[in-house]
C-alpha cells in the first residue's frame, strides 16, 4: 500500500501534521519557531509526492486518496491550532475542516475510479486565500514572541492579529469555502448522486 516513495511521503506528511499541532501551541516560543520548520517541510512533501509519482510512473490510486488527504490533514491541523490559541472562531474552522475533509474525500474517490471532477476558478481562488491567511497568521503567532520580529515591527503584529482583522479573515475564507463546497457538488452532482445511489444499492 505505502511501497512506492511518493505515497510513504504522502503518509510522513500526514505524521508531520499532529507533530506541528503539538509544537504551534506549545508555550514554549522556541517550539513555536520550530513548528514553522516541521510545517515547510510538510508542505514541501506536497509538491514531491506528486512530481515523483508522475516522473516514476507510480501513480497509484491509494496515492490519489492519500495525497490530497495528507494536505488536508495539514492544512486542517493548523486551523484547529489557532483556534486552540483563541485567534479564530471555533465555528469557522469546523466548518473549513469538515468541508474540506468531504470534497477531499469525494475527489480521491472520484479520481481513482478515473472520474474526471471540474475545478471551478473560485476553488482555486479559494485555495490561494485560504493557505495565505494560514501563512499570515502562523506568521503572526511566532513572529510575536520573537524579540527582534516584535523590535522592527513594534505594535503592528498587535494590529495584525487584532480579534476584528482575524475574524474578518476567517469570515472571507469560511464564506468561500462553503460556497466553492456546494459549487463543487453542484457541478459534479452527477457523480455524486451515482456514488450515493451506489450504495443505497449495496445497502439493499
Amino acid at each position: 500500500m505505502f511501497s512506492t516513495l511518493a505515497n510513504k511521503l504522502s503518509l510522513f506528511r500526514m505524521l508531520l501534521s499532529p507533530v506541528f499541532f503539538l509544537m504551534i501551541i506549545s508555550e514554549d516560543a522556541l517550539m513555536q519557531q520550530l513548528s514553522i520548520a516541521v510545517f515547510l517541510i510538510a508542505a514541501m512533501t506536497d509538491w514531491y509526492d506528486g512530481e515523483i509519482a508522475r516522473r516514476s510512473g507510480t501513480v497509484t490510486n491509494i496515492g490519489k486518496f492519500l495525497d490530497p488527504l495528507a494536505d488536508k490533514f495539514l492544512t486542517s491541523a493548523a486551523f484547529i491550532a489557532f483556534a486552540v490559541l483563541e485567534l479564530v472562531p471555533w465555528w469557522m474552522v469546523i466548518v473549513i475542516v469538515l468541508r474540506d475533509l468531504i470534497i477531499t474525500v469525494l475527489r480521491s474517490l472520484a479520481e481513482s475510479r478515473n472520474v474526471h471532477i471540474i475545478t471551478s476558478k473560485a476553488a482555486q481562488t479559494k485555495t490561494f486565500i485560504q493557505m495565505t491567511v494560514l501563512y499570515y497568521l502562523l506568521l503572526l503567532v511566532v513572529g510575536q514572541d520573537v524579540l527582534w520580529i516584535r523590535e522592527l515591527l513594534g505594535g503592528a503584529i498587535d494590529a495584525l492579529l487584532h480579534p476584528t482583522v482575524t475574524y474578518l479573515l476567517m469570515l472571507v475564507v469560511t464564506l468561500l469555502t462553503v460556497t466553492t463546497g456546494i459549487q463543487y457538488v453542484i457541478d459534479n452532482r452527477r457523480f455524486v448522486t451515482g456514488l450515493f445511489g451506489k450504495r443505497k444499492q449495496l445497502a439493499g
